[in-house]
């Protein structure tokens, strides 16, 4: 592979594809706190990114290292995907079913549950390590500090939107934002999985 036009392009779309996963948490955690700070969004945007292009390279050094070790783990991805996100969905789902009655201030997405958040939405992309492996290590890093800052400005669109809609849906956004993510974790496993 060389260095070109068509290498850069491809990054990027391996970026937007990767990143739509990140883009629907972000959406969902903007619906659940619509007064979120820009410092914070950067950060979450930042977390997203930071995930999304670590995997691939992990990915592409599991190529270069120990392929038959990471093999047998690849068929656990949409499992561990699956249970982290019906995990967070399902307690923001009951907050928010809870919390409709009463006119308490939202949960905030804390640290914990948005690197939890990371996980499950990268997770699936070790296996685009697969696809740059022909790259050389330079080439792969690059590619995935591509994903990473596309990924991280998708993001930032998710939580803005997120946020707009959030206020104006008020105690509802969180049983939205909690669906989201348990349809999000079912779509990762079925695809996963068929």
């Amino acid at each position: 592979m060389e260095w070109n036009l068509l290498f850069f392009f491809n990054s990027a779309l391996l970026g937007i594809g990767l990143a739509m996963d990140a883009f629907s948490v972000s959406l969902a955690n903007g619906l659940n706190e619509p007064s979120m700070k820009r410092a914070k969004m950067c950060g979450i945007a930042g977390i997203f990114g930071l995930f999304q292009g670590a995997m691939p390279m992990l990915g592409w050094v599991c190529v270069h290292t120990v392929l038959q070790h990471f093999k047998v783990f690849e068929k656990f991805i949409p499992w561990i995907a699956l249970i982290l996100l019906l995990f967070i969905g399902g307690k923001m789902l009951i907050e928010g079913v809870k919390n409709d009655s009463e006119e308490n201030e939202k949960a905030q997405v804390g640290i914990t549950a948005l690197l939890v958040q990371g996980i499950a939405t990268s997770i699936d992309a070790l296996s685009v390590g697969f696809t740059i492996a022909e790259y050389g290590f330079l080439m792969a890093l690059v590619c995935s500090l591509i994903i990473a800052i596309v990924t991280a400005i998708i993001c930032m669109f998710g939580l803005i939107i997120g946020k707009k809609f959030g206020t104006k849906m008020s105690n509802k956004a969180s049983i939205l934002g909690g669906v989201i993510l348990i349809v999000i974790g079912i779509e990762i496993f079925i695809t996963g999985v068929f």
